[in-house]
């Protein structure tokens, strides 16, 4: 218990307040990785939410205090995280419009909605876009930011010490490279899930039982980006490592690339920055393609 009255007192968000506008699952996430960490304590968080279902087990699994008003969840908050989906962001700001103080910070979590977007909508300039991903939940997230010309440093030392309790936190300094960031490592994990669950459902039709495809799956995926990670190596170097002439690898990946499995995940990215603009420019049902 020391430890942890320590670890507040020592934070950068000691005495800070955390209001959360939409409670939905990446909220949960920042809101418990900042608890985890021992950041804040429970009573410095809040957060406004419509679903009666969802505060309730906000409250269960937190002790988070909600509300369904937004405008009183974020009052006296130091930092508002903006985490609804992109279909009700315009509801949101709506809600909040002229209704900030000049000095609370935003922190928008929403894939596409722009700084400008943000600004005018909230009638705030305050802004920064962010863009974590689903590993966020066990603090090993990447989220790549970008904070508004009127964001201060000390603003952005707030912000940091929040996203980086999630894990990886990169600042950029090219408002589009939150876009690149959705498309690349924001949708990342859907793409490497559907690649555990082809060579899992491989696994199964060699002859194994779900169980051990599944566990194989999942410890040569987790070794191998721990192994990149300690050798510092290019991919391609790695991949040439285990790929002997002649040999089984060889044969494998001569198929995947007779198939085309890099203009196919190459396309998928830009499908995916591509629909990261359209929610950026308000298009929640889509827009033209030239797929």
């Amino acid at each position: 218990m020391a430890s942890r009255v320590s670890n507040l007192r020592e934070s950068p968000l000691s005495g800070k307040r955390i209001a959360f506008v939409g409670c939905g699952v990446m909220a949960e996430a920042i809101a418990a990785a900042l608890l985890r960490a021992g950041l804040v304590s429970v009573h410095q968080l809040t957060g406004g939410e419509p679903n009666a279902r969802r505060r309730q087990e906000l409250i269960a699994r937190l002790g988070l205090e909600t509300t369904p008003d937004n405008v009183a969840a974020v009052r006296g908050a130091d930092l508002v995280v903006l985490s609804v989906k992109p279909q009700t962001l315009e509801a949101a700001m709506r809600d909040l419009a002229g209704v900030l103080a000049p000095e609370q910070i935003v922190l928008s979590i929403v894939a596409g909605a722009t700084v400008r977007r943000l600004q005018e909508g909230l009638q705030h300039e305050r802004v920064v876009r962010s863009m974590p991903n689903t590993p966020a939940q066990i603090g090993h997230g990447a989220t790549v930011w970008y904070p508004a010309p009127g964001v201060t440093p000390q603003d952005e030392q707030l912000v940091r010490t929040v996203l980086e309790a999630m894990g990886l936190a990169i600042r950029v300094d090219n408002e589009d490279m939150v876009d690149m960031a959705t498309a690349l490592s924001g949708t990342g994990p859907a793409y490497v899930f559907l690649i555990m669950e082809a060579l899992i459902d491989a696994g199964v039709h060699l002859g194994f039982s779900r169980n051990i495809a599944e566990q194989l799956v999942q410890q040569t995926i987790l070794g191998s980006v721990l192994f990149a990670r300690e050798t510092g190596k290019h991919p391609a170097e790695l991949r040439n490592m285990v790929t002997t002439p002649g040999g089984t690898s060889a044969a494998a990946l001569y198929e995947m690339e007779r198939g085309g499995l890099r203009t196919v995940i190459a396309r998928a990215v830009w499908a995916a920055y591509r629909r990261a603009k359209e929610l950026g420019a308000g298009m929640p049902n889509g827009g033209p393609s030239d797929l």
